[in-house]
């Protein structure tokens, strides 16, 4: 991969909605914004990766509360492109902030955490592989 392929440091580059039921949400942002959605198999069920109507450009997920999410109130959570996701979370602990998952790998694509800061927000970090 080029580097001009490769996603900005600091850039949100991702974001995922996770909610009791994607299926009725996914329908919901289809009519209000005109998102597009393809099935993500989470195996028993769908995910969904939300579109843009016009350039078909990923732009967030629509998720079920379901597996590593069951737990999780409905929110949207925002993923953002770090150099390195492993030294990030590190920063984060001697900062004051709290790891609530990972780092972890995200099936090839890239390794993950979700981090809460000193405040109390949540976010993830993420670094792409390669």
């Amino acid at each position: 991969m080029s580097d001009d392929n490769k996603p900005e440091i600091g850039k949100i580059g991702w974001t995922d909605l996770t909610v009791d039921n994607a299926d009725d949400v996914r329908d919901f942002y289809m009519a209000v914004v005109g998102w597009k959605p393809s099935s993500v198999d989470m195996g028993g069920y769908s995910d969904y990766s939300m579109t843009t109507p016009h350039t078909g450009e990923p732009i967030a997920g629509v998720c079920h509360a379901r597996g590593s999410n069951a737990d999780l109130p409905a929110h949207w959570l925002i993923y953002i492109t770090v150099a390195d996701v492993d030294a990030s979370a590190a920063s984060c602990v001697e900062l004051g902030g709290q790891v609530l998952a990972g780092p972890k790998n995200f099936g090839g694509q890239g390794r993950y955490c979700v981090i809460q800061d000193p405040a109390g927000a949540v976010a993830a970090l993420f670094t792409p592989a390669g």
